[in-house]
């Protein structure tokens, strides 16, 4: 009956894949839509998925709207395309008059089918913003100050701060923010516990408490080692192979030093120990001055040993903070390209369908914030990918309208036809080559 729970991931997957999937593509089409709309050209049909309509209403301008059955995609299709792709369709267009011929995609403004065109891709990085930066206006950012906010549950034998403490020094090295805390506790030695300076109740006293970076579990990175282990947020490392870790960086060492071979973790969950067995993955990460590392890792990330005090963000920095880290996704995904095409780093982080499916299961597996925060990300990824100059892609129907901005006349239909026969060729090879990936890469 083991199929029954590999049925079960699987069927998640498939959802979480799916949901995430619709999100942004309906997003993407809705700025084809409602440009057009503004533009004056209309749209005959917004369909979010493929194949036979399940349901379907039209609206008071004359746009069916409807959900079709297969849900990895959708499109609009505009007065005069001949097919989702916004391919011309010859004959319907020239049955129009003047005033209809405006109304379609072929006969309109090239500022409107250039406007219309980007709309997709713009709306996706919009999405983007607007989900990363909402995240941090409504969680917040850690306080300056360094004061526990709330204590992380932890195994009862690691002794705790109390919430509330201002933390004054930290092994007698004057602590002044949050940031000195991880820079002292990267110097001190790995022990059980550390000398803590602390304002409380009004009183300043010393005491001893947990080391500041112990092996938590803080986040689990999607197709990783330890994903496929089964950590999960807020497990404590206790050991590594037998031998005790108090500090997260002895988790981090011990994970380089084994080069890929397995390591045997003693894990605490909620007032359990348990054992994990896993295998460090060899990963390339981007940097965030541009470029890559590769590294052994098992995939988390750590984090204090008590949450942080948290402060409001505005609205303004927020959205900054959006802008920022949408352009960081961009400017990594455009560097990784570029080192796969040099052979830096291995081709295999180039994932397919399958890959992208999985890391949307296991985002949702680990709550909706994850799973959100997953969707900003691939909404980015999408945005950026439908500008590329290919034939086919937003990116290659600019390419088009650059060419008549320049020249005058728009491409034949005979060229347009070739260089989309040349683009659903390269389309078609790159999602083979992903989808190989995703089968045969480790």
């Amino acid at each position: 009956m083991e199929f029954i729970p590999q049925f079960g991931n699987i069927a998640f997957t498939l959802v979480a894949f799916v949901a995430a999937l619709s999100i942004i593509v309906a997003i993407h089409e809705y700025g084809h839509y409602i440009v057009g709309r503004w533009s004056g050209i209309h749209a005959e049909v917004f369909s979010v998925g493929f194949g036979p309509v399940l349901v379907s209403r039209t609206d008071r301008h004359g746009t069916r709207w409807q959900i079709a059955a297969l849900p990895f995609g959708g499109y609009v299709k505009f007065l005069g395309d001949a097919d989702a792709a916004s391919g011309k369709d010859g004959a319907a267009i020239d049955a129009l008059d003047a005033g209809e011929r405006r109304r379609s995609m072929h006969g309109a403004p090239l500022w409107a089918r250039a406007a219309t065109v980007a709309a997709g891709p713009v709306f996706n990085f919009i999405l983007s913003i607007l989900i990363f930066g909402l995240v941090l206006f409504f969680t917040g950012r850690a306080a300056e100050e360094p004061r526990v906010g709330a204590l992380t549950p932890l195994p009862a034998d690691m002794v705790q701060l109390e919430a509330g403490d201002l933390i004054l020094a930290l092994d007698g090295q004057e602590v002044t923010d949050f940031q000195s805390i991880f820079d002292i506790a990267e110097t001190l030695p790995p022990a059980p516990t550390v000398a803590y300076t602390v304002e409380r109740a009004g009183a300043v006293i010393e005491t001893e408490a947990v080391f500041p970076l112990i092996p938590l579990v803080d986040s689990v990175a999607p197709q990783s080692a330890a994903i496929a282990a089964g950590l999960e947020q807020g497990d404590v490392i206790r050991a590594v192979d037998g031998a005790p870790v108090y500090a997260f960086r002895q988790l981090r060492e011990a994970v380089a030093a084994a080069e890929g071979a397995p390591l045997t973790l003693t894990v605490w969950r909620a007032g359990e120990e348990l054992e994990v067995t896993l295998s460090p993955r060899r990963t390339d990460l981007p940097l965030p001055e541009g470029g890559f590392e590769t590294r052994w890792l098992i995939g988390v990330t750590g984090g204090l040993s008590f949450e942080p005090l948290r402060e409001g963000v505005g609205p303004l920095a927020a959205l900054g903070y959006g802008v920022d880290q949408t352009m960081f996704v961009v400017q990594s995904s455009l560097s990784g390209l570029w080192h796969m095409i040099t052979g830096a780093i291995s081709s295999c982080n180039l994932q397919g369908p399958i890959g992208i499916a999985e890391t949307s299961g296991a985002a949702a597996s680990q709550g909706i914030d994850s799973f959100i925060w997953f969707v900003a990300i691939l909404s980015t990824a999408v945005g950026l990918l439908n500008l590329f100059p290919i034939p086919v892609l937003d990116g290659g129907h600019l390419m088009f309208h650059a060419y008549e901005a320049v020249t005058g006349r728009p491409p034949s239909d005979r060229a347009m036809r070739l260089f989309m026969t040349i683009g659903l060729t390269l389309l078609l090879s790159l999602m083979l080559f992903a989808l190989t990936n995703d089968i045969f890469c480790p």
